[in-house]
């Protein structure tokens, strides 16, 4: 459920308590989907306020969450926003916006500057997009999880089966009967096809899980990474595939997809037979997106894939799947 205004703004008002913020300062809104995320500012001070959705994530999560972003940037260079204690020294705050209330998560980051890259951006941002996923994969095989280490799993089960993260992608599917049929018997194959590819830990382990245009930031010709809410247990491959989130159906697919390939080769080996699973990933990231806006038809991501016809896209990669696969 999305917060009121009148909570988020009692939320916002506590925070700057939490955290000593400057009086004076301005919240605008820049995201309100699973969580609600403010760009609080005053003069050149500037922060990044995350409110945590309820029954969503655990604390635990959270902060395994935190520790992953702050040792990449440690330990590997990568720049990504950084939490930031409150005056008690602690990463979270436990804030009701009432009394009575059941208390949210929120985290204060530092401000990271740069641009969303454009189309045009594109190619050239995969190739470093590439190199930095390969880093961050890299890292996620070395790196010791806390003991309390908790985060979703994206495997077909928990994205799109039993048990689905975000829901199932059929409530969130808006064509006729014969095209339901096709994304049907794309499913299925893509269940086959994931089953016979494993999870072994070469190919499944930690991943950001949401690498798309949105969150992330070129300057200087250095790409940076944002949001790591969805980091989770994965199959590495799909970092690719998340990045072509709205993208899978451009003439251009082909390209960017090897730009990102050539990038990631500078780093790890990537076999050319490990790339056959990506059309399979890349449907299995189309169909959770799917997913996600069939549980959240209220927010503006929602209403905008329904405006720019995401369920024919979806059907036209399903064919193309299914022909490719026939």
């Amino acid at each position: 459920m999305r917060e009121t205004q009148e909570n988020l703004s009692a939320i916002i008002a506590e925070s700057a308590l939490r955290w000593d913020i400057p009086e004076g300062v301005s919240a605008r809104l820049l995201s309100h989907s699973e969580n609600a995320v403010f760009l609080l500012s005053h003069g050149d001070w500037k922060r990044v306020l995350r409110i945590h959705r309820m029954n969503y994530h655990s604390a635990s999560a959270i902060r395994s969450e935190l520790d992953w972003m702050a040792a990449l940037t440690r330990d590997k260079g990568i720049e990504t926003p950084i939490a930031l204690p409150g005056t008690d020294g602690q990463l979270i705050q436990y804030i009701a916006p009432a009394a009575g209330e059941k208390e949210r998560f929120v985290v204060l980051f530092d401000f990271i500057s740069g641009r969303e890259p454009q189309v045009e951006d594109m190619e050239a941002a995969f190739g470093h997009l590439g190199a930095m996923a390969a880093t961050m994969h890299n890292h996620a095989r070395e790196w010791e999880r806390p003991a309390y280490f908790e985060r979703m799993v994206w495997d077909y089960e928990n994205s799109l089966g039993s048990n689905p993260n975000w829901g199932g992608w059929e409530p969130g599917f808006a064509g006729s009967q014969s095209d339901i049929e096709v994304v049907r018997q794309a499913d299925r194959l893509m269940k086959e096809q994931l089953a016979a590819y494993g999870t072994g830990p070469d190919r499944f382990g930690l991943i950001h899980s949401d690498l798309r245009s949105a969150n992330l930031l070129i300057e200087d010709g250095k790409t940076k990474i944002l949001d790591f809410d969805d980091c989770g247990i994965g199959w590495f491959l799909y970092d690719l595939a998340s990045a072509l989130s709205f993208q899978e159906n451009h003439e251009r697919a082909d390209a960017i997809i090897a730009a990102w390939v050539a990038g990631y080769r500078t780093v790890a080996p990537l076999p050319d037979e490990e790339l056959s699973i990506v059309p399979t990933l890349m449907l299995l990231r189309r169909l959770i997106v799917m997913g996600w806006a069939g549980s959240h038809p209220e927010t503006e991501l929602a209403h905008h894939m329904r405006e720019s016809g995401y369920t024919a896209g979806t059907v036209t990669l399903a064919q193309r799947y299914l022909q490719n696969n026939s």
